[in-house]
């Protein structure tokens, strides 16, 4: 009998806990993400304001709970981008080889040597500010990780005996790949998902923090990081509690993927 899965299990919890409080965030928050105060600027945390006010009066549970949604908006939209396109450009290269394969390999691996959030930087450079522009290019650059580890996938099943009985009963090549290898691959699929939403909530918060993503007065965990910096002395609670949601829904998504590569052990 299995131990239980407590990596699982408990970043399943966190992660379901910061999701409920983000959903309730983009219909109902204690107090408006946009409306300011002078007579509320930089209250200490209490039991009005759980994360205490910014220097603007602004409350901040209320901005982390609507920016959170920013946060998983992008981070969501980036993997889908790098998962469905790297998962027909490894599968179709791990099947069929040859020099089609050796190509995209090799621009691959170009991709992969830099750093994500310096291409980031430079497409956004060419494309502009914006939440969209943000999502185009971070999805770009995460096809190369899904399509090596799809293709890695496609080879290690495609010499199996339930796909040669499959090619003997006339199934075509796109069936056999989409149909009978690519499900076989969904562990493996869903442990680079979790992975690559942490690298996107990560990549996200950098390009708000350096104010090249979400724009004001959309609230965004990065963005709010960023406006807490000149305020860590004052008011430092802006910046410890944005950092530690930030932080815990890393963690949770780290814990969710180490579970799920423990089970495929």
């Amino acid at each position: 009998m299995k131990k239980r899965n407590y990596y699982l299990i408990i970043g399943i919890i966190i992660t379901v806990v910061i999701l409920v409080f983000t959903i309730i965030g983009q219909f109902w928050t204690p107090y408006s993400v946009t409306a300011t105060s002078s007579s509320l600027k930089s209250l200490a945390p209490s039991a009005q304001h759980l994360f205490g006010t910014d220097n603007l009066g602004r409350d901040i549970f209320s901005r982390v709970m609507n920016g959170c949604g920013t946060t998983f908006f992008v981070a969501v939209c980036t993997v889908a981008i790098g998962c469905a396109v790297g998962i027909v450009i490894g599968a179709l290269t791990g099947f069929y080889g040859g020099m089609l394969d050796e190509v995209v390999m090799r621009i691959n691996d170009i991709v992969l040597s830099f750093p994500s959030v310096l291409l980031a930087l430079i497409f956004i450079s060419f494309l502009g500010k914006g939440t969209y522009n943000v999502i185009l290019a971070l999805g770009v650059l995460f096809i190369p990780s899904f399509a090596r580890i799809v293709r890695s996938e496609v080879i290690r099943y495609k010499s199996q005996e339930f796909v040669k009985s499959a090619q003997v009963m006339g199934a075509s090549n796109l069936r056999i790949i989409f149909v009978h290898i690519i499900p076989n691959t969904k562990v493996s699929l869903l442990t680079s998902v979790a992975i690559g939403f942490n690298n996107a909530v990560l990549a996200e918060a950098s390009m708000s923090y350096l104010g090249l993503g979400v724009q004001p007065p959309v609230p965004s965990l990065g963005r709010m990081l960023a406006e807490a910096q000149g305020y860590i002395v004052s008011a430092p609670w802006y910046a410890i509690t944005t950092g530690i949601v930030i932080v815990l829904i890393i963690l949770g998504f780290s814990l969710i993927s180490e579970g799920l590569r423990v089970y495929q052990d």
